[in-house]
């Protein structure tokens, strides 16, 4: 089976309006910058987009804001973007704010089939109304459902042909789990290698869960926060 897209524009080809994603990323590290871009290009509407970050006003998941694509989100943290700002207060963008251990526990269960999970997180705040909240060994929790997705965005450093696929460091973040919890998982890497390349002990996301990989380009790897310390004289 040929795994390996020519464009990001042919690995997002199916993607439709009204689609639920979710795209990897921390902030602005491990984000699947072309599949991004592909998606802005193709001009789906109507996204329902599941990532811990919203990314900048010009960058990232900010691209797709900018030109309304996304009618809601479901993330953890939002504050590097004005954009994401103006279209929740001024009511144009739905969301659902998450905190972020929950948000990625339940994308853990959506891609392990779990039905859900209770956790102590959000007990007594607005995020725990309308939700079951059950007492367990004296301590109240609020029952959370599963995140699934019709299609998932990640980035790898190293993939192969057949889909395996490594990260670098910190970049793994979300990723692993969103190719778990999707029905299509798209996997855009800084080197794509031949089969066989990749040593199987240190494979991050097995090719089970990949059905395209693309090789990435033009990686701009920006910094959200740049902070330089002044030296003691």
């Amino acid at each position: 089976m040929n795994k390996v897209c020519t464009s990001a524009a042919e690995a997002i080809r199916d993607i439709p309006d009204g689609a639920t994603i979710m795209v990897g990323g921390f902030g602005l590290c491990g984000i699947p910058e072309n599949l991004i871009l592909a998606l802005r290009d193709k001009g789906v509407k109507n996204l329902t987009v599941i990532s811990n970050n919203a990314g900048v006003d010009d960058f990232g998941l900010g691209l797709l804001l900018q030109t309304r694509q996304i009618k809601k989100m479901v993330a953890s943290y939002v504050g590097e973007n004005k954009t994401f700002e103006k279209q929740f207060l001024d009511g144009s963008l739905q969301v659902d704010l998450t905190p972020q251990g929950t948000l990625a526990e339940r994308i853990r269960a959506g891609g392990a089939g779990i039905g859900g999970f209770f956790t102590p997180t959000a007990v007594g705040t607005v995020m725990a109304e309308g939700k079951e909240v059950r007492e367990i060994d004296g301590r109240k929790y609020v029952f959370e459902k599963p995140l699934k997705a019709d299609f998932a965005l990640v980035k790898a450093w190293k993939g192969d042909r057949l889909g395996n696929l490594v990260y670098h460091l910190t970049a793994q973040n979300f990723n692993p789990v969103m190719a778990m919890a999707a029905k299509v998982t798209i996997a855009e890497v800084e080197e794509l290698v031949d089969t066989g390349d990749l040593d199987p002990n240190f494979i991050h996301t097995p090719n089970i869960f990949v059905k395209r990989i693309i090789q990435g380009k033009n990686y701009e790897k920006r910094i959200e926060q740049r902070t330089v310390r002044k030296r003691e004289a």
